[in-house]
């Protein structure tokens, strides 16, 4: 049992979409797939948040400053960015892409990491809280 707890969580922690079939799977009752697919999406926020921070740090010591930047069109993150701010980021980015790849292209963008990790960590509730709804409600289908 407690193997089986440890994947949900573990797999959450870098994709939600592979844990809570993962727990149905196992055989979990919905509300631990729930809890624990939250537990571990929150580590895998808080993980990349501050360890993408550290990091950020780390390289910006090796980067050399660019003479003259010439402006081009912004690409499509960058427009993304700038219609929906770190709500949509948060919100939207981790619905879709998963938190830890939100939580990189925020420190890439100098998201101040407080406000990404609480709109992430709601994003992922959301998630979790509506896909295992889904599984629950399909399986109950069949």
């Amino acid at each position: 049992m407690v193997y089986k707890i440890l994947t949900v969580i573990g797999l959450a922690t870098f994709e939600i979409y592979a844990a809570i079939p993962a727990g149905f799977a196992f055989k979990l009752h919905p509300l631990e797939i729930f809890s624990y697919s939250l537990l571990g999406g929150l580590m895998g926020v808080f993980v990349a948040a501050y360890l993408g921070d550290i990091i950020k740090k780390w390289l910006s010591k090796f980067r050399k400053q660019k003479a003259n930047k010439v402006a081009k069109e912004p690409g499509f993150v960058l427009k993304i960015w700038e219609k929906y701010g770190v709500i949509g980021l948060g919100l939207l980015g981790t619905m879709s892409v998963g938190a830890p790849i939100s939580i990189g292209i925020g420190v890439g963008f100098n998201v101040p990491t407080n406000k990404m990790v609480f709109w992430c960590s709601l994003g992922v509730l959301l998630r979790c809280a509506i896909f295992t709804a889904i599984g629950y409600f399909s399986l109950q289908l069949i």
